[in-house]
């Protein structure tokens, strides 16, 4: 019989982390002033007092940015902005002509051109009206991909590519959520793990967690899909910790990239991953994981 634990708001367990005086960040309120210097120029997330055309101030609930003179205020929670180059996991949702609609998790569905991808095998030329028809059998609506961030259009929406192998249609694994802010932004996004498992931790705040396989060098141009292979219930049961370790340092609002989330799994071999779930073994393996990385740091 399984077991159902219930409790009271007020009983609720708090998992943001105590920061300490030196190098915690100043969290500003909408309408709350940031400088009154009138050198400064006004970026998003800011906006000038209208009584007093000398005073900044926040329009969003955030941390202050400064490049040189521009301040900007970058909210805590909001729907993802992608750059050029930024990797991304997302979900096909409709297959147009000549181009496929993407979920990012930003406000506006992305654009997956069939010129961005590569055809399978690899093969080099121009698309055809044969490559057009056969679109749904290369990607259909459901189906995960990563790509990478090609352009963003004047409306705020991204154009997306495939053109590397490394990019295309993901198979087995397990998609979870995060805020896109806590995820570091790096040089690589896709990493192998030392725990056996690999992820990809897209900036748009979806991270993909599967088995690691050793390297295929066959060229398929990132279309195949092995939903016939059996898991083993190791690796299953690995993939489910690395889930419920990302939601915990998450919840503790910790930077996620390949060394926390590897610490993170190291300290949660104290508890089942059942536990791991309950809010106090969360924060425990969040302060233990921020602890590390701050020995890490001071080494």
């Amino acid at each position: 019989m399984q077991n159902i634990k219930i409790r009271l708001a007020s009983e609720r367990v708090n998992t943001s982390l105590t920061f300490g005086e030196e190098g915690a960040p100043h969290l500003y309120t909408p309408g709350e002033t940031i400088t009154d210097n009138q050198r400064v120029m006004s970026g998003h997330g800011t906006y000038m007092d209208e009584e007093n055309k000398e005073v900044l101030k926040a329009s969003v609930a955030g941390t202050v940015e400064r490049v040189n003179q521009l301040i900007c205020v970058r909210p805590i929670k909001c729907r993802y902005m992608g750059e050029i180059g930024d990797v991304v996991v997302g979900r096909i949702t409709e297959v147009q002509q000549k181009r496929w609609k993407v979920e990012t998790n930003a406000r506006l569905d992305s654009v997956l051109l069939i010129s961005s991808v590569n055809l399978p095998g690899g093969e080099l030329r121009r698309r055809s009206a044969e490559d057009e028809q056969m679109m749904r059998k290369y990607l259909q609506e459901g189906d995960l991909v990563s790509a990478e961030v090609q352009s963003v259009f004047s409306d705020g929406s991204l154009s997306l590519h495939t053109r590397s192998l490394k990019y295309g249609k993901l198979s087995q694994g397990v998609l979870v959520k995060v805020p896109p802010s806590l995820i570091l932004r790096r040089k690589n996004h896709f990493h192998n793990l030392l725990c056996g498992a690999s992820v990809i931790l897209g900036n748009n705040g979806l991270i993909w967690i599967y088995p690691t396989s050793p390297e295929d060098d066959s060229g398929v141009g990132g279309f195949t899909q092995n939903l016939e292979q059996v898991i083993d219930k190791e690796d299953r049961e690995r993939i489910a910790r690395l889930r419920n370790c990302i939601l915990s340092i998450s919840a503790s609002k910790l930077m996620l990239f390949d060394s926390s989330i590897q610490y993170a799994f190291e300290e949660s071999l104290n508890y089942s991953i059942k536990e791991l779930l309950t809010p106090e073994v969360m924060l425990d393996v969040a302060f233990r994981t921020r602890h590390r990385l701050q020995a890490y740091k001071d080494s």
